[in-house]
């Protein structure tokens, strides 16, 4: 049986993460003490305490979901024989995919994740944009809706989450325009998303180019026997090149997780773990492939379940 571990993006965030998990587990809490030594303020407090309005705030939220999801990570790795075969995270989940291939050191990947964030949220500032969640459209259906709302400005499809579940970016007026319009469109729900900006569109384009410089200095190892996904063209990172490249790219591109999975599911993988707060990409596959169970591991009662159930290392 094939494995893969999978790993939740920015919007996970919950006040409280990882709290449970670290007071049982002393290696989850001192991946959490890392965190603080190298960020140089104290994560673990915003992520168990909150408030959830600063966890919320992109610069936060990305450093705090890398860190509790490497931390419950660290606890299988620990206390059990459980080794993925590929790796694959949405959007910001990518490095969390990435450091749980091993191709990349705890420490480079927080400052990454760190790095990416505050280059968002000011090339969010700078811009103004904002994302809209399209229920119940299928691509064409959503690419119809964004031409008519768009009425001249930015407006484009960047997360093909899953089927009838596409997010859609932009300019402020046209997401607006496409909240008010998704209904005549067929449109079950739109949402107006809660984030910052427009991302995974042109208008991180800044954030893009800060994180090429950044990535240039980190040293990224060749692919060893677990593979990683890509969210730009689910295909497979072949090496650090192609990485450096991905990432980039992945800022100002859409991220294709329902084609990721449909690769996974085409190729025999059976065996799926979603370790991170939330259940986002447990819901997510329940659309891909209703057949199909995910083992969500995102706090200490789904953690010591999955213990329970497997073989502890001795």
């Amino acid at each position: 049986m094939k494995s893969a571990f999978i790993f939740p993006g920015q919007g996970a965030q919950i006040a409280g993460m990882a709290k449970d998990v670290c007071q049982d587990h002393p290696v989850a809490a001192d991946l959490f003490a890392q965190a603080n030594d190298i960020l140089g303020y104290d994560l673990s407090k915003l992520c168990f305490e909150g408030p959830q309005e600063k966890l919320n705030e992109t610069s936060f939220s990305q450093p705090a979901i890398f860190t509790t999801s490497a931390a419950i990570l660290e606890v299988i790795r620990t206390e059990t024989e459980i080794k993925p075969d590929v790796t694959a995270g949405l959007s910001m989940g990518e490095y969390t995919a990435l450091y749980a291939a091993g191709l990349i050191s705890f420490e480079q990947a927080l400052v990454l994740v760190d790095k990416r964030g505050t280059a968002m949220q000011a090339a969010a500032d700078a811009t103004e944009g904002a994302m809209v969640s399209i229920i119940g459209l299928d691509e064409e259906k959503v690419n119809a809706l964004c031409v008519e709302a768009a009425a001249g400005e930015l407006l484009i499809p960047v997360n093909y989450n899953c089927p009838a579940q596409i997010v859609i970016s932009g300019d402020v007026g046209a997401c607006s325009r496409a909240v008010e319009l998704a209904e005549k469109h067929g449109a079950i729900k739109a949402i107006l998303l809660q984030v910052a900006g427009a991302f995974h569109t042109e208008k991180m384009q800044s954030a893009a180019q800060a994180l090429k410089i950044e990535l240039e200095n980190v040293k990224i190892s060749d692919i060893q026997s677990v593979k990683v996904l890509a969210n730009i063209n689910a295909e497979y990172y072949t090496g650090p090149d192609d990485i450096r490249k991905g990432l980039v790219r992945q800022l100002v591109e859409p991220v294709l997780w329902q084609k990721c999975m449909e690769k996974l599911l085409s190729e025999g993988v059976e065996d799926y773990y979603e370790i991170g707060p939330g259940r986002v990409l447990t819901g997510l596959m329940r659309r891909i492939n209703r057949k199909t169970r995910v083992k969500n591991v995102s706090d200490l009662k789904s953690l010591t379940a999955i213990l329970s159930r497997i073989i502890i290392k001795k």
